[in-house]
């Protein structure tokens, strides 16, 4: 496996940048893909040779982001891309034991060898140390380069939400698979996620802020529409919106803003709108 890297940074913190040094060694190179806008972030990029820091002032989506890394990665000479979020971290020497059970496997039809990720979200971990999802989150995963290129890579037109969700099915549609190795934890903060109890039934609230809102709900119609065949009752559930609304009245802040996003991004559903959301 001849492994890079890539993070993708929005205003990194300075925990975001030592969240770096818990994988940089696992891997040959690393690509920071910056998507601030208004200041780089040179300054506080680790000084390291792997290092290749991008940064073109602008927001470009996560999708064109980790493409960009991806491409890098391939003209480099690399077949493996290991993909992170800013807010992710691997604990000790997980990212090579990850890398070394992944040399003990045939991944030639695997697109995605990913660890669990260890939240905030109250799902129990699997019993069996090896299995084989529908979809995983970006973050902490290793992506097949090669298979990458088989299927078109990320969506650039979804810019943010849906991305993994969307390359994920995509996998599936094209007969590949995704490993995960549960006994490898990846620790992700997930923002600002809490739950509260309504007669007795608990609900998670994601707190999204508006512009999430806008784009979970158009582009998780989009999917929808192209992988019910075969994620039928997945894709269901993913664009159920009577839920989302409850939790956002109830218990969430910024209603208003959030519940107009939510018309907003089914209105440019249908229109087949996409891309970065202007006003």
């Amino acid at each position: 496996m001849k492994l890079a890297g890539v993070v993708v940074w929005y205003h990194p913190s300075q925990k975001d940048v030592d969240n770096i040094y818990t994988y940089i060694d696992s891997v040959e190179k690393l690509y920071i893909v910056d998507n601030s806008e208004g200041q780089d972030h040179k300054k506080i990029v680790p000084n390291s040779k792997k290092i290749e820091y991008i940064f073109y002032n602008e927001n470009m989506g996560i999708a064109k982001a980790l493409n960009l890394a991806a491409h890098k990665a391939i003209e480099d000479g690399y077949n493996f891309l290991l993909t992170m979020d800013q807010d992710s971290r691997f604990s000790f020497d997980d990212l090579e034991k990850l890398k070394k059970i992944a040399s003990t496997k045939n991944l030639k039809k695997v697109g995605i060898i990913s660890p669990w990720h260890r939240t905030k979200l109250k799902i129990e971990k699997p019993k069996d140390s090896i299995d084989y999802p529908l979809d995983v989150m970006t973050s902490g995963n290793l992506l097949n380069l090669d298979i990458y290129q088989k299927i078109g890579g990320f969506k650039d037109f979804l810019f943010i939400d849906g991305v993994d969700i969307e390359y994920c099915l995509n996998l599936r549609k094209n007969k590949y698979k995704i490993i995960r190795i549960n006994d490898i934890e990846l620790e992700h903060d997930l923002g600002d996620i809490f739950y509260r109890q309504f007669f007795k039934k608990e609900f998670m609230c994601d707190n999204h802020n508006y512009l999430r809102i806008y784009y979970m709900t158009r582009n998780y119609r989009y999917i929808r529409d192209h992988y019910s065949d075969i994620a039928p009752d997945f894709c269901r559930i993913l664009v159920k919106i009577k839920g989302l609304i409850f939790k956002i009245i109830c218990y969430e802040d910024d209603k208003f803003r959030k519940l107009k996003s939510i018309f907003l991004g089914y209105l440019d559903y249908k229109r087949e709108r996409y891309g970065k959301y202007s006003k």
